[in-house]
């Protein structure tokens, strides 16, 4: 498994040649060069299949080619050539495969036969659906507490499968129902209802053509939601200014040559993407949106109070003048040192903000992923709400989502909140008493794995092991439980921790034909925008064994729960529009007209009060929420210690957990991804060097020892007591207690650790 390893950096714009000779790359690398190449064409079609990658909107009228490129290597990945056998597995002990990469254990290829773990020979071996069934409803039936059974699904499951999985666990009884939300986008469903009323975004994709300011905050297109580079392009062409704060030059947010226009392709036309580049410190935002809050204070004082909107703020807002007084009181010192920033960065913001007439605050991770991720996720509304950037045309809110249905499967019902969903409408719609009591959160499932009081966990795709925190203190806790069931599409490094029963069990991807009894069947998601597509598989199962999730849901159910004559399983799964229908008579306002309206141009959107002007909060309008500091991660060392600020990274070549190759091109990194990104200053006041092998260690004050070695060192730009890694190498450096106050979603891009030069003995 060598390597060649090499730094190069690179200097062409996003897109462009770079993007298509990539696309080729993994096509040919997973033997499906000319099919799919074809395959692609029907990718985010009205009559094809929705991405598997992220979740960036579909518009009403696509390009020719509606994929970008990573859209088009999680395509690839999935309809690969390559198969993961019986044969593979009987060739490969668990104990062997354990020391394999991510990216040599799903390039193994698509899973084939439902596998049962045999402690024997310390290998997978092949187990027929109805034996595996039985047994999993054996060991479910017999657990006596129900609340220790964690029913844990991934972001890519469609609406239809979710609805039957959220219905399912709590028919079993009870509401553990973790999803990868809460390691991401958590912040987003708990900040935005308190601010307006609503867990979502409020921009559609005709917003981003009618606007004219983009404020930007941690996010980077480039690799993560490419397809979002064409309304930024437009946007820009059209003299948008596009104003960026992010801690790392990424190439998606400086530069992109669109790969689906002739003319740009041969001319090598670049556009530029952000007017305006403010390299924040990690965990510096919430100071600079404060900088730039109290700078347009400032200027509505000194203009005659006509830069903020104070109609609006007057009608439609709770909590102003605590807000304003609270900006008034801090110190521009205090907010160029936890920002990062000079003082003209923030003002020259606040300039170019006060003159738009419709503003849309974007962000990611990069926001929500801290100790003080929710208050800096309703300190940019505060922004918004200042002059009335909420509820018009052109202006909002917009959470760019990471996995293509993550915020769907909220939509349906896959939370660990009771109070999120219609609880009285199932009980009597299904004829039973749901469990009321708050389920389990990710942070708090692992609290309890370690505890010992999980016995069995379902999970329902993902790699739920790989891509939390704390792993080398998770993976010995998750092999003492007794059942462990992950359902996939290819191996993963969850499914060789396992716990004393354990099973792989292989299922259709969305882009296979799923057929049932009344022929084939379609599916449906969400995107980030609040818009819901139809989906239909264009491709044959990889293999004759495969059964679709929604089979397995329904199966497991069957073998798991009491007949109940109210809850058709069988009917559901032989007929989807079935599950649609049944999701409309519990989420009416949402689901009518459900089989028809999915198929529109663009997705039926959701009804969203806030759009209009309509504040669901308690207090009944928008509210300004006041933080309570200006550092993000405000447990974090004091300026001058040896602590440096870790920010988790994805490469060019992954989506989550999922590594397509070694090869991160924007930043110039090739062959590895064992590396640490540090700033000069800091490598040599460090007393290191360039390409030097060194061991990274948490600071914490649990007594708990997290260490990882191996890491390359490797100048970047990137501020000044900040470095980065990639996830999910680094996850073993996250402490599962260091998450967001409010949300508990993992502070990933914000670790406290110390990098030292590796010693060996």
């Amino acid at each position: 498994m060598s390597r060649r390893i090499s730094f190069k950096p690179y200097d062409l714009p996003s897109g462009g040649w770079g993007s298509a000779r990539s696309v080729a790359d993994i096509l040919s690398r997973e033997g499906v060069l000319a099919s799919g190449a074809l395959t692609l064409t029907r990718q985010n079609k009205v009559d094809g299949f929705q991405c598997v990658s992220c979740a960036w909107p579909k518009p009403a009228a696509p390009l020719p080619f509606e994929f970008c490129e990573n859209g088009a290597k999680a395509t690839a990945w999935e309809i690969t050539t390559h198969r993961c056998t019986p044969e593979f597995f009987a060739a490969h002990t668990v104990t062997e495969l354990l020391d394999w990469d991510d990216y040599h254990l799903e390039k193994a290829g698509r899973l084939t036969h439902p596998m049962r773990y045999d402690a024997a020979t310390d290998t997978y071996r092949p187990v027929s659906w109805s034996a595996a069934f039985a047994e999993i409803g054996r060991e479910m039936r017999a657990i006596a507490d129900k609340k220790s059974v964690v029913f844990y699904s991934s972001g890519r499951s469609s609406n239809e499968a979710s609805y039957l999985y959220g219905l399912f666990a709590r028919l079993y009884g009870n509401n553990n129902l973790p999803d990868s939300s809460n390691m991401c986008h958590e912040n987003t469903s708990v900040a935005l209802p308190e601010s307006i009323g609503v867990p979502v975004g409020t921009c559609t994709l005709d917003d981003f053509a009618k606007t004219d300011c983009i404020l930007f905050f941690g996010q980077n297109p480039g690799s993560n939601s490419p397809r979002m580079l064409h309304p930024l392009q437009e946007a820009s062409q059209r003299g948008v200014p596009i104003i960026t704060y992010n801690p790392l030059r990424e190439r998606g947010l400086e530069s992109f040559t669109n790969p689906q226009s002739p003319t740009e392709m041969l001319t090598g036309k670049r556009t530029r993407i952000s007017s305006q580049y403010h390299q924040v410190k990690a965990g510096g935002d919430l100071a600079a949106l404060t900088g730039i809050c109290k700078t347009l204070i400032a200027m509505d004082d000194a203009d005659g109070h006509t830069v903020l909107d104070h109609a609006f703020i007057t009608q439609h807002t709770h909590g102003f003048e605590p807000f304003i007084a609270w900006l008034r009181a801090q110190d521009w010192d205090a907010i160029e040192r936890c920002s990062g920033l000079h003082r003209a960065a923030m003002q020259a913001t606040a300039t170019t903000y006060a003159a738009a007439n419709a503003t849309i605050g974007i962000y990611g991770m990069g926001l929500t992923q801290h100790r003080a991720g929710v208050e800096t996720v309703q300190m940019l509304v505060n922004l918004l709400l200042l002059r009335g950037n909420i509820g018009r045309e052109g202006a909002g809110i917009s959470p760019v989502r990471g996995h293509s249905n993550v915020q769907g499967q909220r939509t349906v019902g896959i939370t660990e909140k009771p109070e999120m969903v219609p609880m009285d409408v199932l009980a009597k719609q299904y004829g039973f008493e749901p469990p009321r009591e708050p389920g389990l959160n990710t942070v708090e499932a692992c609290a309890a794995i370690l505890e010992g009081r999980i016995n069995a966990f379902v999970m329902l795709g993902g790699n739920f092991v790989r891509a939390i925190p704390d792993r080398d203190r998770m993976e010995p806790a998750w092999r003492r439980m007794r059942l462990t069931v992950n359902v996939a599409t290819k191996l993963n490094r969850s499914h060789l921790v396992h716990g004393e029963i354990s099973y792989i069990l292989p299922v259709k991807g969305r882009i296979e034909v799923d057929r049932q009894a009344t022929g084939p069947q379609a599916t449906s998601m969400e995107d980030s925008t609040a818009c819901i597509h139809g989906s239909r598989g264009v491709r044959s199962p990889a293999s004759k064994h495969l059964i679709s999730e929604i089979d397995f849901v329904a199966r497991l159910a069957d073998a798991v729960l009491e007949p109940n004559p109210n809850v058709p399983w069988k009917a559901w799964n032989d007929d989807y529009s079935l599950i649609r229908r049944s999701i409309g008579e519990t989420y009416p306002e949402i689901f009518y007209d459900y089989d028809r309206r999915m198929w529109e141009p663009g997705g039926f959107h959701r009804h969203l009060p806030a759009r209009h002007r309509v504040w669901k909060t308690r207090t009944g309008r928008a509210n300004f929420i006041t933080p309570r500091g200006l550092d993000e991660d405000p447990d974090m060392p004091e300026p001058g210690h040896d602590t440096l600020r870790l920010i988790t990274l994805r490469s060019n070549d992954q989506f989550n957990t999922t590594v397509y190759g070694y090869s991160d091109r924007f930043r110039g990194i090739h062959g590895t991804r064992m590396v640490v990104l540090m700033h000069r200053d800091d490598i040599e006041r460090l007393g290191l060097a360039e390409g030097e092998v060194v061991k990274m260690q948490t600071v914490s004050k649990d007594g708990i020892e997290r260490a990882i070695s191996g890491f390359r060192v490797t100048p970047y730009n990137i501020p000044v007591g900040c470095i980065g890694a990639y996830y999910p190498e680094a996850n073993a450096l996250l402490p599962l207690s260091h998450y967001a106050e409010g949300s508990k979603t993992p502070a990933a891009k914000s670790i406290p650790v110390t990098v030292r030069r590796h010693r060996t003995t």
